[in-house]
């Protein structure tokens, strides 16, 4: 059994390393938070479920040596995201004191009509708020955008430093959440500061949060994070065709405008998302500076590098 799990632990990326961490966070946390007993046992449940996944799918590459096996392993962290997005979700406080928001509003007021931002944005017509909306809704494709840009570019062995940056940006935003309960500022305060022109992509932003969206909290701005963090990674991930990272980059100053001014979040939400993301670039960096480190285990480092190299994976 040792030896079983010893070996599994040899073939696992650094991402998915990431994944089982926060995974097994999340489990540990739904023992601690007052919630309702079905959200620990769901919780244990779909996470046995994420980990047995990850864990199978190394061992199904190295049995077999097929490169479809590696190319799921790509993709699947980008899916996960929703996964874990959803689940903080389950931890959301039976009712908000907004004490939070009390003073988080009051930063944004400034920003918005003091420094004039709103005034300026309107100024443009229906322009200005519609691309900010679409930026808004963009965030969903920074992932498959990154693996994707990676493949074009026949950049695939870097997937997982790209990867690496995304999920820790992302998720560490997410990890803090149970944190700091609170609500957006378009449902504590209805009608308030909202933008004056209400466009195609502002109406489907709504229609997809009011399904998809959580209450557990708003801070820090997970749009925000896990758009910067992608830019980043990408930065890291594809030096030679810069463009993307910097092409992703206006994206995330887009989405972080786009979230102010919609009013999906605080602006001290999206500092903080910025700020998460800069962490994940630090430690991504520092990483970096070692040569071989390759998957994190109790059992000491195995032949992956970085970049989830190994002498089977990445054939493609």
């Amino acid at each position: 059994m040792n030896a079983t799990l010893r070996d599994t632990a040899s073939l696992l990326r650094l991402s998915e390393w990431l994944l089982i961490a926060y995974f097994t966070y999340v489990a540990i946390l739904s023992l601690l938070l007052p919630v309702d007993g079905w959200v620990a046992v769901y919780t244990w449940g779909v996470n046995l479920i994420v980990l047995l996944a990850l864990s199978s799918l190394a061992r199904a590459e190295r049995a077999t040596g097929w490169a479809a096996w590696a190319v799921l392993r790509d993709w699947l962290p980008v899916a996960l995201v929703v996964v874990a997005y959803k689940e903080m979700g389950w931890f959301a406080p039976e009712q908000h004191t907004y004490e939070l928001e009390r003073t988080w509003i009051q930063w944004d007021r400034v920003l918005l009509y003091h420094w004039g931002c709103k005034a300026a944005i309107e100024s443009t017509g229906s322009w200005a708020p519609s691309l900010l909306e679409l930026s808004y809704a963009l965030v969903y494709f920074v992932g498959p955008l990154g693996v994707a840009a990676l493949y074009g570019y026949s950049s695939r062995r870097e997937v997982d430093r790209f990867l690496v940056v995304l999920l820790l940006g992302t998720l560490l935003s997410y990890a803090l959440y149970p944190f700091f309960p609170s609500e957006p500022p378009r449902t504590v305060f209805p009608g308030e500061d909202a933008p004056a022109v209400n466009t195609l992509f502002r109406r489907f932003n709504w229609w997809l949060l009011g399904g998809g969206g959580i209450h557990t909290s708003v801070f820090p701005s997970g749009h925000v994070s896990h758009a910067f963090a992608g830019a980043l990674g990408m930065l890291r991930a594809l030096p030679r065709r810069r463009w993307v990272g910097r092409a992703l980059f206006a994206l995330a100053v887009s989405i972080a405008l786009a979230t102010v001014y919609g009013r999906y979040h605080y602006a001290v939400d999206a500092v903080a998302g910025l700020g998460v993301a800069l962490v994940a670039l630090g430690v991504s960096a520092a990483l970096d500076h070692k040569k071989h480190f390759g998957a994190i285990s109790l059992w000491g480092t195995s032949r992956l590098d970085y970049n989830g190299r190994s002498d089977r994976g990445y054939r493609g």
